[in-house]
């Protein structure tokens, strides 16, 4: 595939003026610098959305393959593409569909099935990158909204190649719905087993979350175990959910429609202890607005990236801008203030002009090197005809990262 140079914007001055609050940030980061990878906000290529890389290995190094996909409307996604970066992202191919991940006709001939949310995930016991996200339906030109029931759908990428297109089953009327980890962080144990944690519903409203463990052999996912439910009567219930296995325990961030975001803890990524809303290590909770967390693990803290009301937002929507990341008090599950800072800032002025600031939120973590974490994520402007630049948040660690 023919590479090119990506645009670099740096933009390092405006974000050591913005930490948060005035406060100090982790003593762990070294600097966060942000990039522009590609250019859409202009109007010059397409705005790419939900940019998630995954690290692989080759016998010429590390190679970085992300997935993502063009945005033309609220929750209308073209094809899912991917492109590679084989030194560590100063140079990019071109972006290439992935067949498996666009769209086909349904079977009842009422539109077109599509995926989105897709999150690619190296697997190193049979050398594939498993890509899974979550079919949604399309009529015409336009987004379903009398949606058919919903589940994951994964491609498997191995030797240059992508294989078709398939549906994680679970046969389980509490799904009947949807069920999906999109847009979720999973985690690959050393049996090469899968533990994600799946959000679902039998109806519209009120979806619940459950760890589950899957098996993978490189070809086919299948649910082998299903953990106990956590439920959330509130709005759609419990969205997003991410897990991370740290220091020996497994950790969901979940996202909800109550002002909140929750975490909770289990010893098996199965059966997770009661969930408990964000809040500062002072335990005054964070006003987050139906936005997704990830995680983003370091051999000495484990820290959050996520969004939430702040003096500069207050009129964004769901004050999807800045992102910002702070270390979690692992004894408390609470957020450390002091460590706060933001990752990838808030352009133009959120109170006076927020139809002018691109929004962020659909975005992903990845450890890159023992040096360095990326955040990335597409902005986009609704009121724009959802036109956006595709973003790296590039995080320098001041200690190197034991864990990559």
């Amino acid at each position: 595939m023919k590479r090119r140079h990506f645009l670099q914007q740096s933009t390092a001055g405006m974000l050591a003026a913005s930490l948060a609050s005035g406060q100090s940030a982790s003593p762990l980061i070294a600097s966060v610098e942000t990039i522009t990878l590609k250019r859409g906000r202009d109007g010059s290529g397409p705005s790419w959305f939900h940019p998630r890389p995954c690290l692989m290995p080759s016998k010429d190094g590390p190679v970085v393959l992300m997935t993502m996909q063009e945005i033309r409307g609220s929750d209308f996604f073209l094809p899912v593409h991917w492109m590679e970066s084989r030194d560590l992202g100063k140079t990019w191919s071109e972006p290439q569909p992935i067949p498996a991940l666009g769209r086909e006709p349904t079977t009842d001939g009422r539109g077109e099935e599509g995926v989105c949310d897709v999150v690619p995930q190296y697997h190193a016991k049979t050398s594939t990158v498993l890509a899974m996200g979550l079919n949604v339906f399309y009529r015409g030109p336009k987004f379903e909204r009398d949606q058919p029931p919903r589940c994951p759908v994964y491609a498997v990428y191995k030797n240059g190649q992508w294989s078709g297109r398939k549906h994680l089953a679970w046969d389980d009327p509490r799904g009947a719905n949807i069920y999906t980890n999109n847009c979720g962080q999973r985690e690959v144990l050393e049996d090469g087993s899968i533990a994600f944690v799946m959000s679902f519903g039998a109806q519209q409203t009120g979806r619940s979350a459950a760890g589950v463990r899957c098996s993978f052999d490189g070809e086919t996912l299948a649910i082998q175990k299903v953990g106990r439910e956590i439920k959330h009567p509130k709005g759609r219930g419990l969205l997003e959910p991410s897990l991370v296995r740290y220091r020996g325990k497994f950790y969901v961030t979940l996202r909800a429609e109550d002002k909140r975001g929750y975490v909770a803890a289990s010893d098996d990524g199965l059966d997770f202890e009661e969930k408990q809303p964000w809040c500062w290590d002072d335990g005054t909770p964070l006003e987050m607005s139906t936005t997704q967390q990830h995680w983003l693990p370091h051999s000495e803290a484990l820290h959050l990236v996520y969004t939430r009301k702040d003096a500069s937002n207050v009129n964004v929507i769901r004050w999807r801008s800045p992102l910002f990341m702070a270390q979690v008090d692992l004894k408390t599950l609470r957020l450390i203030r002091e460590t706060e800072r933001v990752v990838l800032p808030l352009e133009g002025d959120g109170i006076k002009a927020p139809d002018e600031v691109p929004l962020m939120g659909n975005f992903q973590t990845t450890n890159i090197s023992p040096d360095e974490s990326w955040v990335t994520d597409g902005g986009m402007l609704p009121k724009h005809g959802f036109k956006g630049d595709l973003l790296l948040g590039k995080i320098r660690w001041s200690r190197p990262n034991a864990l990559v």
